[in-house]
């Protein structure tokens, strides 16, 4: 079962980097997309959003090490964030991984 979804995650990435070859965007842009999936069949198709306005870039300014026993929520509710606010500030974080020491974003500036 592994082995079918990292192929179909592989299938989705090709068919968004060719959506947005297609629509002639800058492949380095982030390509406003969803995907609609049928379970049914074995169709997957992107659907390009010109729309959706940018997210804009943050510049972290106060860092945190998460320590032993620390856990993203924990974190967030110290700081006095909000989870969506906090998973704002850290885009990229796995929070079913933090280690100690990893460096998380607790406040953020439109940069």
């Amino acid at each position: 079962m592994a082995k079918h979804g990292a192929a179909a995650a592989l299938l989705v990435a090709s068919l968004l980097v060719a959506a947005a070859l297609a629509a002639g965007t800058d492949a380095r842009r982030p390509l406003n997309a969803r995907l609609a999936i049928n379970r049914g069949a074995s169709r997957v198709f992107a659907v390009h959003e010109e729309a959706v306005a940018a997210v804009p870039t943050l510049s972290c300014s106060k860092v945190h090490g998460v320590q032993a026993g620390e856990t993203c929520f924990t974190v967030a509710q110290a700081e006095g964030l909000t989870q969506d606010v906090f998973l704002s500030f850290n885009p990229n974080i796995n929070c079913q991984s933090v280690f100690v020491g990893q460096w998380v974003c607790l406040a953020a500036t439109s940069a």
